[in-house]
């Protein structure tokens, strides 16, 4: 006859439960896997397959009750170790539709959040630079680099390891860092549209009759795509250096959580 003590059971209970609470953060918070679009079924179904595979690989859990409260508190800083390593990739993702946002207000394709902010409307060059930095994301294989880090994240914070508040303050100075990206990537964009706008300004005053608006508008979006075509293709290794620089940032997020 098998016998299952309570402290089998509970050390049992730990060792899949606390693995599965950090691996589920990240899961609901990294990007694409992430998206709200993204089934809850599948997402659950993810992270209880991830945590199958990984927690047999982790060293014993400490032999405390789930359900007490260090056991409730090492559960609660799972899901922050996880949510903060989601967190540290969606950063770039952030960036790059803070820079098409930027971009497609300047060309006049933003004017509809300006009058109906509560819309939630995407510009068309915030959804094509979001298409674009979520394709280089799966070539440069970045979806298995995060699942990577994920597995060392228990080597370099292990589970009984218990976090100190202070240690999210690197994960508020990475994420600063979406605004620098995003006027990094934005920055020629804006460049050419400033030339068409000072051009348009100076052909104003030199023909007080012409119709700036009916000009305007269709020159200012030809300027942006014009000149988004021509700089697309140097998009490549700035989009790939903040892939790896968001990669690089979750271990060392976790790190920091210790």
């Amino acid at each position: 006859m098998i016998s299952v003590t309570t402290a089998q059971l509970n050390a049992w209970l730990a060792a899949f439960a606390w693995p599965l609470a950090r691996i589920l953060a990240l899961v609901a918070s990294a990007p694409l896997i992430g998206n709200p679009s993204v089934p809850a079924s599948v997402k659950i179904g993810l992270g209880l397959l991830l945590t199958i595979l990984v927690a047999p690989m982790l060293p014993p859990p400490p032999a405390l009750d789930p359900a007490s409260a260090t056991g409730l508190l090492i559960l609660a800083q799972q899901v922050l170790i996880g949510l903060a390593m989601g967190f540290s990739m969606q950063v770039v993702f952030w960036a790059v539709d803070m820079a098409g946002a930027v971009t497609g207000l300047q060309m006049g394709l933003g004017f509809a959040t300006l009058y109906d902010a509560s819309a939630g409307n995407i510009p068309v060059v915030g959804q094509f630079l979001s298409v674009v930095i979520s394709l280089a994301f799966l070539a440069v294989d970045g979806h298995l680099l995060m699942l990577s880090a994920l597995v060392q994240s228990f080597r370099v914070l292990p589970l009984a390891a218990l976090s100190a508040p202070a240690g999210l303050r690197s994960l508020v100075e990475w994420g600063g860092g979406i605004f620098s990206f995003g006027l990094t990537l934005s920055l020629p964009l804006l460049a050419a549209l400033l030339i068409t706008n000072i051009a348009l300004a100076v052909l104003t005053r030199a023909a007080p009759q012409l119709n700036i608006f009916a000009v305007g508008f269709p020159l200012t979006i030809l300027m942006g795509m014009l000149t988004l075509y021509l700089v697309l293709p140097y998009f490549a290794p700035v989009l790939q250096r903040l892939l790896m620089d968001g990669l690089a940032a979750m271990p060392r997020t976790a790190a920091a959580l210790r």
